[in-house]
């Protein structure tokens, strides 16, 4: 029986990921309990989906350089939405929808997936630079979750809508009262606009028009997008672009009509305000959870880590909810069972006479609560990856009478210097922080995740210094810290 040109891909690409990453994965950028991949290049997560008791990540990837090439979809599987199995590269561009010979932009672009009767179905754009229309949309089956066939009816929808233009991609698929839907990313007349279609069968798509659209401020292009609803409350989230430019992805709350299949925007916000977060999908798990991922990087990034043969990671898996009008993101519980060797004091008091410092693992977990009513401070620091032999730190300079946070990166090391801030309510009692810290990335949670502001740092030297600092009196309620285990070998 003769071997398919996309069996002899995949073939191929396993046999370079299995001989080549062995030196890779030893290298001492590697991240300790955050997703990356096993070699080359990483960007957004795709197909989050929870199936046959476990959890499912691909993700766009290319694993035979650093920089973004052809699309392939990576594959991994957990038990538990932390510790990570790498699987075998599920799709590799081989047809004529998603593969061209002379183009280098080609390939399985981003996408999703459900699950049907005992089936997992991916639901890719396949994009060919130079063809038209460029992207298009496809389905892949697998009946185990490890192998999929590619439909013979691809692309099941083969071109874009008249209100959008062939940038068309990213469709996020779910089920609803036994049919199903699946929003497109596009863009029009300067706008971002989220296109929807609804299928009996997943083959035979009816377009039911834009869902909804940029108010002018939201970016000119929607990428990634994705709806749901979390604790009664309808949600989208999209990536922005700006021109060319990728900007912080938005959560969008409103009402969702299925039948109508209009999307009413009510407001907005930052889903994070770090530089270091694109892309966010979610999935349902088995515990009803609506969990996100995140692609921890942003395009155009200098990216270090590509010197030791791999670049690209996704931030923890994140609990979602809607509390108080706005989405609370936070990370799931049992990213606890990581930690180990945990310190835990109370009622500690910070002034210039009586700094906080401490040497920290390179992969930590570090509470603080604050009693801001018992507190004199107006603003105060906080150092992280800090060294006592060369000026490098990162600094959280946090603002109590401004209620703002500010991540400083002009002292960090190799990468990106640029600084981020994200707002937070200083008119509250306490003023609670949670920070996840790995070999180059810090997340931050504000008020058990209110707010989130997720970065890449890369400090040069080996030190872990951990300060708190402030000239007026700072009182701490509770300061917990724990080193964490590392979920891949080689590490």
């Amino acid at each position: 029986m003769e071997i398919s040109t996309e069996q002899k891909k995949l073939t191929q690409a396993n046999a370079y990921i299995a001989k080549n990453s062995v030196a890779v994965v030893k290298s001492p950028s590697r991240l300790h309990y955050h997703f990356m991949p096993p070699i080359g290049w990483m960007n957004d997560p795709n197909g989050l989906v929870y199936f046959n008791h476990e959890y499912h990540l691909f993700y766009q990837y290319d694993p035979y350089g650093v920089e973004w090439g052809p699309m392939h979809w990576g594959h991994a599987k957990s038990k538990d939405a932390v510790h990570w199995e790498y699987l075998p590269v599920a799709l590799v561009p081989s047809e004529d929808y998603e593969f061209s010979e002379i183009e280098r932009g080609h390939g399985c672009f981003s996408g999703s997936a459900v699950v049907r009767d005992k089936q997992l179905i991916l639901m890719y754009t396949g994009n060919v630079d130079g063809r038209h229309p460029k992207q298009t949309q496809n389905i892949a089956i697998s009946s185990d979750g490890l192998h999929f066939e590619k439909c013979h009816e691809n692309p099941v929808i083969a071109s874009f809508p008249e209100e959008g233009t062939e940038d068309f991609r990213d469709p996020k698929v779910w089920e609803e009262n036994g049919q199903y839907y699946a929003v497109i990313g596009t863009k029009k007349e300067g706008l971002g606009k989220a296109a929807l279609y609804r299928s009996q069968n997943l083959v035979n798509w009816n377009y039911l028009g834009i869902c909804a659209q940029s108010n002018g401020e939201q970016g000119d292009m929607w990428e990634c997008p994705d709806l749901f609803k979390v604790d009664d409350q309808d949600i989208l989230l999209v990536s922005p672009m700006y021109g060319l430019k990728n900007s912080s992805p938005l959560a969008i709350s409103g009402i969702f009509d299925s039948e109508t299949g209009k999307f009413v925007q009510d407001a907005y916000d930052f889903i994070d305000y770090g530089h270091d977060f694109y892309a966010p999908q979610t999935l349902i798990d088995d515990q009803n959870r609506r969990i996100m991922i995140g692609w921890m990087n942003i395009w155009f990034a200098e990216m270090p880590e590509k010197k030791d043969g791999w670049v690209g990671a996704m931030t923890v898996s994140r609990k979602l909810s809607y509390q108080n009008n706005q989405l609370y993101q936070y990370p799931v519980k049992e990213i606890e069972e990581l930690r180990y060797d945990g310190v835990s004091t109370s009622e500690i008091m910070i002034s210039n006479q009586n700094d906080f410092s401490t040497q920290l693992h390179e992969a930590a977990d570090i509470e603080i609560e604050i009693d801001l009513e018992k507190s004199k401070a107006e603003v105060f620091s906080i150092y992280l990856k800090a060294s006592e032999t060369v000026d490098e730190y990162i600094e959280l300079l946090v603002d109590l009478t401004k209620g703002k946070l500010t991540c400083i990166r002009e002292k960090s090391g190799a990468g990106e210097k640029t600084g981020s801030t994200a707002p937070f309510n200083h008119e509250l009692a306490k003023l609670k922080l949670r920070i996840l810290v790995d070999t180059n990335s810090i997340e931050l949670f504000i008020n058990d995740g209110q707010q989130v502001m997720t970065n890449r740092v890369y400090p040069l030297g080996e030190d872990n210094l951990f300060k708190i600092i402030s000239e007026q009196a700072l009182y701490l309620s509770q300061l917990n810290y724990w080193k964490m285990k590392t979920i891949w070998k080689g590490k």
